[in-house]
């Protein structure tokens, strides 16, 4: 499990004396253990590894949105820090579906739902992101769905 596999990260970091990874990986397990909360699981279920995918996606995608702004206020030790600390969430993270993998799902999807419109862009999305959420960055995914009606 994925939860697991973050937890030994976190201990080889510590026996190997990487601060900067043991810190990084603290806070995905401090996120994961937030969301826990919020779903008043207090405890990992059978098979967590969406839920643990959702929350690295999610500090993935804050993490890139503060690099950028960072770079644009010329704040470069900051953004610095953003990109290892984004390093290690990617190292968690599955890989991601290509461009051209994306746009074939996305084809497939539309053929199976009927889909011709921009108006059933909703029930694509939707579809797409039970099928391929955990390996795809949705908001790119948007704009391929998007473009795949105009």
């Amino acid at each position: 499990m994925l939860r697991d596999s973050i937890k030994s990260a976190q201990i080889t970091a510590m026996k190997a004396g990487d601060k900067p990874r043991l810190a990084a990986v603290r806070l995905i397990l401090a996120k994961i253990k937030d969301r826990d909360i919020e779903l008043r699981t207090g405890k990992a279920d059978g098979d967590d590894d969406a839920l643990v995918i959702d929350v690295l996606q999610k500090m993935a995608k804050q993490r890139r949105e503060s690099i950028t702004m960072y770079e644009e206020g010329g704040r470069q030790e900051l953004a610095e820090q953003e990109k290892s600390e984004l390093a290690v969430i990617d190292s968690f993270l599955p890989a991601q579906l290509s461009e051209a993998e994306t746009l074939a799902a996305i084809a497939a999807i539309k053929a199976e739902l009927g889909a011709d419109s921009i108006k059933d862009m909703g029930k694509v999305m939707a579809e797409l992101k039970v099928r391929h959420g955990t390996v795809l960055d949705m908001s790119k995914a948007s704009g391929l769905v998007k473009a795949s009606f105009g």
